[in-house]
């Protein structure tokens, strides 16, 4: 029983992954940019939602209503001010600059926030648990995979359904031919990456419920993700779902072996599929 509670503990995490991931794929499915300062802008996140709690005094659930928006305002701005700019055939100068400004928010959060680690307080929903036999689940994990089959579910009827969908997917598969067609591609990614931020706030305020965070968490977060969208396959998103409950499954099997073999096992089971299908398990189909 408690290897089967292990795994299903791991499945829960590996919805707050695949919210850390899902922003990732959809960039890199829409863009083909990788954004190095996505763990960052997680925190950013749980920064954001800090602030609204302390100034407001709400919940940080209540606080979504505010960071959400927030963060995809940001999104499109960062986007269309800088991020376009660096757009085209060479991928090395968007990595760069999402890199500079990896750093950049990593020392402005420093200097606000100083080092301390930080909490988001939820309240008793933090340790409020439902049992299903001998097995306990706890509220807030099972509202965080609720809110990622979700999110995921959102975008890819989002994709597949609407007139923005079908903008995202012309603009990401022949961008010269959708300008041609009267397509903005400058508004195109900034509603792209501002839908990205979006996401991303909701998983900066998962994050900050379920753990502490400092302004240095980032680059954990970042690994994770780029895990998840990987093992998963990248572009897809119901794979990107996949692959952050694998991830998740591998760490809490892990450190029930061994506390120590946690953050190990979510690594050696990701390089064991890099390795035999190094294109993801579930890879978009192109065409």
């Amino acid at each position: 029983m408690d290897w089967a509670n292990a795994v299903i503990q791991g499945v829960l995490l590996g919805g707050l992954y695949a919210l850390f991931a899902a922003g990732l794929s959809l960039i890199f499915g829409v863009m083909r940019l990788v954004n190095i300062a996505h763990g960052d802008l997680i925190v950013l996140s749980a920064y954001l939602a800090l602030t609204v709690t302390t100034a407001l005094g709400l919940s940080p659930l209540l606080a979504l209503i505010i960071v959400v928006p927030g963060m995809g305002l940001i999104g499109y701005t960062l986007q269309r001010a800088i991020l376009n700019r660096t757009m085209g055939e060479d991928l090395l100068p968007p990595l760069l600059v999402t890199f500079g400004l990896s750093v950049i928010i990593q020392n402005a959060l420093l200097m606000g926030y100083t080092a301390d680690p930080q909490n988001l307080q939820a309240g008793a929903i933090e340790v409020a648990s439902v049992e299903i036999g001998a097995i306990a689940l706890g509220v807030m994990p099972l509202i965080v995979f609720g809110t990622a089959v979700v999110v995921i579910a959102g975008l890819q009827w989002m994709f597949y359904h609407t007139a923005l969908g079908r903008a995202f997917r012309a603009t990401s598969d022949r961008q010269d031919i959708a300008q041609l067609m009267g397509l903005n591609r400058a508004h195109i990614f900034g509603l792209a990456m501002g839908l990205s931020l979006a996401v991303t706030a909701l998983a900066g305020v998962f994050l900050g419920i379920r753990t502490s965070f400092d302004p240095a968490a980032g680059s954990a977060r970042l690994i994770f993700g780029f895990e998840a969208v990987i093992i998963g396959g990248l572009g897809n998103l119901w794979g990107t779902l996949a692959g952050g409950v694998i991830l998740g499954v591998a760490q809490t099997v892990g450190a029930k072996i061994n506390p120590g073999y946690q953050i190990l096992a979510g690594h050696i089971v990701f390089l064991l599929i890099l390795a035999v299908r190094p294109r993801g398990l579930f890879p978009r189909i192109d065409g």
